[in-house]
């Protein structure tokens, strides 16, 4: 029972970095920009108005939530999508869909009988 417990908590606190990295509209772009292809920091701060650092720190909250995997060479840092989490964060909004689809059906039928 203690495991199942730990691993509910370990499963929460993941679904917890996922939603608070995806929650800010600059790391959303960051990884509409990752999506299409592996960028340097330098490159992903560009169309931004803020400091390198600025754009490091939201990438180390996407790290943090394991949605961006970061190399570094010498002074150059490369940042890909690292994808897989945002699995478990559709899981559990799929588990929600029921609720939208009957109340989306709900409506329908009322409107369809106004």
């Amino acid at each position: 029972m203690a495991s199942t417990a730990r691993r509910h908590e370990a499963r929460d606190a993941r679904l917890d970095a996922i939603f608070q990295a995806l929650s800010d509209r600059t790391r959303r772009t960051l990884l509409a920009h990752l999506a299409r292809r592996p960028a340097m920091i330098t490159e992903l701060a560009a169309p931004f108005a803020m400091s390198l650092p600025a754009v490091s720190r939201h990438i180390r909250v996407l790290e943090d939530a394991g949605l961006v995997a970061r190399t570094v060479d010498g002074r150059v840092h490369r940042c890909a999508l690292h994808a897989a989490p945002l699995r478990s964060a559709l899981a559990w909004l799929q588990h929600y869909r029921r609720f939208w689809e009957g109340n989306l059906e709900s409506l329908a039928r009322y409107a369809e009988r106004r």
